[in-house]
């Protein structure tokens, strides 16, 4: 006997959190849980404000549509919208015994404040030092100097950085004038640093900072193909669309010999555990990017482990279906 339910929840954000200009003061999506008589699985539907092609009510509508169907037998094709997608291809892998239980809850460090304590996280984390820092929303002069500052301080240090295409090529370059030539090779890579394409590639050339796409995933022209000073790939399956999209897209990566990424779109607990599940299958190598439950007040349903922030239960969320 099938049923299928949609909850919607809602979990404040630490004041902090700018996403490309916008001050995230929430952070709001949808679960969907099915069952199929002894078996059950949970999805996560959280588009990405200024990222996400489709909004929270495009989503909503359409996992509602897509749960009627299959709670009355209908294994239709999915909606089309890649949050959407996303969480129902993962009710559906847990639903089926497909998604893995063995999880990644390894995260690079995600720089947002003070030094000292991002220095202290990562003095405990065992085996490879890496730590993310968001930079494009301050001056480039600036972001040099803090990586290069960090990058001094922790001489195995492994940054990640994300630029969001937030630099013009002078930009981009008065970035790399500040940080030192003998550091620039631990920096794994630098997503996206400028506007388009072309220019990103001219950057890695000109400063042998390695780059990554992530962007460029989404974008209808994009390609895998092997070039030089791209390193990486870095995959938000929230914003990829289904778990079969995710696995071809980290197969066409790794078979050209890039580094591919799991990353998060800042999902609540539970679509965090669920990457974390992700990467351990597909990814199992390279540590994921999921370090962002740190920006948000409280958990959902699942808990991520050793988190100290409130878990709240299905009974506090909306139901929708």
């Amino acid at each position: 006997m099938r049923s299928a339910h949609v909850y919607r929840w809602q979990i404040p954000m630490d004041a902090g959190v700018v996403l490309r200009d916008r001050r995230l003061k929430t952070r709001d999506g949808l679960f969907i849980h099915l069952r199929d008589d002894a078996h059950e699985g949970w999805g996560e539907i959280s588009p990405l404000p200024g990222f996400s092609v489709e909004s929270l009510e495009e989503a909503t509508a359409a996992v509602c549509g897509w749960a009627r169907g299959w709670s009355t037998g209908d294994d239709g094709l999915l909606p089309g919208l890649p949050s959407v997608d996303f969480g129902i291809s993962c009710a559906l892998a847990e639903l089926r015994g497909t998604l893995p239980q063995a999880a990644d809850y390894r995260a690079a460090t995600l720089c947002t404040g003070d030094p000292d304590d991002l220095f202290a996280a990562l003095a405990a984390m065992p085996g490879e030092k890496v730590a993310k820092m968001k930079v494009g929303l301050y001056e480039a002069v600036r972001d040099g100097m803090v990586a290069n500052l960090l990058l001094e301080a922790m001489p195995d240090l492994r940054l990640r950085l994300d630029a969001n295409r937030a630099w013009t090529p002078l930009k981009a370059q008065q970035f790399a004038k500040y940080v030192n030539p003998e550091y620039r090779d631990r920096i794994a890579f630098l997503e996206e640093p400028c506007k388009t394409r072309d220019d990103s590639r001219a950057f890695a050339r000109e400063t042998g900072i390695a780059i990554a796409w992530d962007e460029s995933l989404r974008d209808a022209d994009f390609t895998f193909e092997r070039e030089e000073g791209v390193r990486a790939v870095v995959i938000k399956p929230t914003l990829t669309g289904s778990l079969e999209k995710v696995q071809a897209q980290v197969t066409a990566a790794t078979q050209l010999g890039m580094t591919a990424v799991i990353s998060s779109s800042i999902e609540s607990s539970l679509g965090l555990t669920q990457l974390a599940r992700i990467a351990a299958w597909l990814t199992p190598e390279t540590l994921p990017g999921l370090d962002t439950l740190s920006l948000m007040q409280a958990q959902l349903v699942r808990r991520w482990p050793d988190s100290p922030l409130p878990c709240h239960n299905v009974e506090m969320l909306e139901p929708l279906l």
